[in-house]
Parts: structure tokens; sequence; C-alpha cells
């Protein structure tokens, strides 16, 4: 881990309990200020857009305090809404995951982590490692009651008239039998219920081709419980859906292992990137594109809006005692800022409780279609 000491570094045993909302009545949101590609200036400018357009919220912030006071100081809207958490360690994007865990009780994410941990803040916001982000909130956090495996969930760009779809897990994990996916389904469309507003999200179960008799042995049990589980838990279950169905309209979450999740959006980024530059290039072409360029500037920044990967930034850690924000570690200001906004959304719906109250269905799901034979080996 890359180490940088600070003397007033403050220790568990210091750090003073808050709640979870401040005096202000703002909800207070902990975040990781190290650990991103671009530092902790763009970070202090993604909460600087964030306080502008939201006066509910309020910040603690986690890191070498000397630096982040200096940062802080320059955003006057900044001043009373942030509280700076010493903490002299950075978790870097090459650190492993195991060694974090062993070592990284000095570092920002862990402090960030801790603060959600002891009821100071309601949820947490990093752009760091992804790995070892995952590694310490387990530790730290401890999964749901029942949590087998916990799962990240993004939001995809779709043709819906929500604008996006929930896809889960995109990498916490590789593995993924039918009960875990049972409980991404369950999760998902709570997720999908709270943060796209969906009264009854539909669910579909991501597969190399829509017909039952396709896929491996776990897909085909995660089927059969899922659709059992879709009446109790109220969402629509449609059964299996493809690759094209992912940014599609045939469901609103897609509920697949961590390996095919990971592969899916990775493929999904570099997709966007390659069509933007390609238009790009298209459109500088000759002299007459640059003209139909210019004519048709407007729908292009619409699109590019549409498609921009910073506005729907954040991953949401599910199945942890309490909801993680995975900013991407390359987000400029408007990305932190997308995930700071997911994160106040998530928070003021009270989303943490009703995952857990999924996660509680789902145990129990499991365990009557284990009593009844199905749904286990």
């Amino acid at each position: 881990m890359s180490v940088t000491q600070h003397p007033s570094a403050q220790s568990d045993e210091t750090a003073k309990p808050n709640t979870t909302t401040a005096p202000s009545g703002r909800i207070v949101i902990s975040v990781d200020a190290m650990g991103g590609d671009r530092g902790p200036a763009t970070v202090v400018a993604g909460l600087a857009r964030s306080a502008r357009k939201n006066p509910d919220i309020d910040f603690i912030l986690h890191g070498p305090q000397d630096e982040l006071e200096r940062l802080v100081a320059r955003r006057r809207n900044l001043a009373e809404r942030v509280t700076i958490r010493d903490a002299s360690d950075v978790v870097t994007m090459h650190d492993k995951p195991s060694q974090v865990v062993r070592q990284g009780k000095q570092t920002s994410m862990w402090s960030a982590l801790e603060s959600v941990r002891g009821g100071e803040a309601k949820i947490c916001v990093s752009c760091g490692n992804t790995g070892a982000l995952m590694a310490l909130s387990m530790l730290r956090l401890r999964k749901l009651p029942g949590v087998n495996r916990p799962a990240i969930a993004v939001l995809w760009p779709s043709r819906n008239p929500q604008g996006f779809n929930v896809m889960l897990d995109v990498g916490a994990d590789i593995r993924a039998d039918e009960k875990d996916l049972l409980q991404y389904a369950l999760m998902g469309a709570s997720y999908a219920r709270n943060g796209l507003h969906l009264a009854r999200p539909r669910v579909g179960l991501l597969n190399v081709g829509t017909e039952e008799h396709k896929g491996r042995a776990e897909l085909k049990l995660a089927h059969e419980l899922i659709g059992k589980a879709a009446e109790a838990a109220s969402f629509d279950f449609v059964g299996f859906v493809e690759g094209g169905d992912i940014p599609g309209d045939v469901c609103d979450v897609v509920v697949t292992d961590g390996f095919t999740g990971n592969i899916a959006l990775k493929t999904g980024e570099g997709t966007a990137s390659l069509i933007g530059d390609l238009l790009k290039e298209a459109f500088q072409y000759s002299p007459l594109s640059r003209v139909a360029a210019l004519l048709a500037l407007t729908s292009l920044r619409r699109l590019k809006k549409r498609i921009d990967p910073r506005r729907v930034n954040g991953g949401v850690f599910l199945g942890l005692n309490g909801p993680v924000v995975k900013s991407h570690g390359s987000a400029d200001a408007t990305g932190v800022s997308a995930a700071i906004k997911l994160a106040y959304q998530l928070a003021e719906s009270g989303f943490q409780d009703k995952i857990a109250a999924r996660v509680a269905t789902a145990v129990s799901l499991a365990q009557d279609a284990a009593e009844r034979g199905t749904g286990t080996e």
C-alpha cells in the first residue's frame, strides 16, 4: 500500500461517533477521498457539485487531513457540510485485497467504511480498488444473515422508459449457484423498485438462449426458484434472457454471475467508447461531414449525454449490513457527483432495510425449496 503518514492521524478509539442524519436534518454520506485515478481534488470537486445541487447532504471525507482541508477550503459551499477524518494510508489499485484486509486499518477506505459501521453515515462512496473495497466491506460491515455472496449491481442504459436496467452481479464473485442467483433476483428487484421507482420490476436470468432446456444446471434450478418467488416478492419473472436483452426492453433486472456480468460490463464500456470514437472520426472525415456534424450538434449532444457512463457511475454493493457505492476509479467530478446522487437516493429511500427484508425472503424460499427437494442437488 502507498503510505503517507500524518501526525494528526486519528485511531478507531478516538473517532467520535455521530448520527446518520446531521443536526441540520441532512443525510450523511461517508466518502473515501483517496484511491481514484484522478486524486482527491476530483473527489472534492464532485462533492462540491453535489452540494450545490442537493442541500440535504452532509459529508464525512476520509484521507490526509492537511491536503483535504486545503481542497475543501477552496469550495465555499462545502465549508459547513464536510467533516474531515484523517487517514494516513491509501489503498492503491495495485494492492491485493488480502493485504489490505491485514494491513489497511489506517487507510481512507477502512475509515470510510467505519463511519457507516459506527452509525455516523448512512452510506459509503469510494473510487478505490474494487476487490479491496469488497473485501473490507465484508470484513467491517459483514454480510446480511443468509447471504452467501454479495453482489455488485449497476445501471445499464436501455430502451426501457426508465432509461436504465439493473444488472447484477458484475464482479463481486465469479461464482454463483441457484440460491445465490435467487438472492440476486430479489435484491435486484428491490434496487429497481427503489432506485428506478418501478412498482413491479421484470426480472430476467441471463443465459445462452431463452429456451428452458438451455444453460448450466444451476441456471435451470435458479429459473425454477426465481419463478416461484416472483409473486410473493412482487416482481414479474420473464425467464431466460440473452446478451442482447441487457440494454433492451424485455426486462428491467438482469441476473447473472459475477464472471459473466463483469465481462459483459467491460465489453459494453469498450463498445460505447468505440462508437464514440467512430462517430467523431466519421464527422471529421470531410468538410461536408463537418457541416453535417454542426447541423446535428443538438442531437449528438443528446446522444452523448444519453450514453455518457459518467452519469450512471456507481456500482452498488448488495447483501451487506450497510450500503456501499463503488464509483469508477477513473471518474471525473461529474462521475463522482453521479455516484453521490445515487448514494443519496438509496439512503433517502430506506433502501438498506428493504434489501434486508428481501434477503430474508430469499433465505426462507431457499429453505422451503430444500425441504421439498427442489433447488438443491
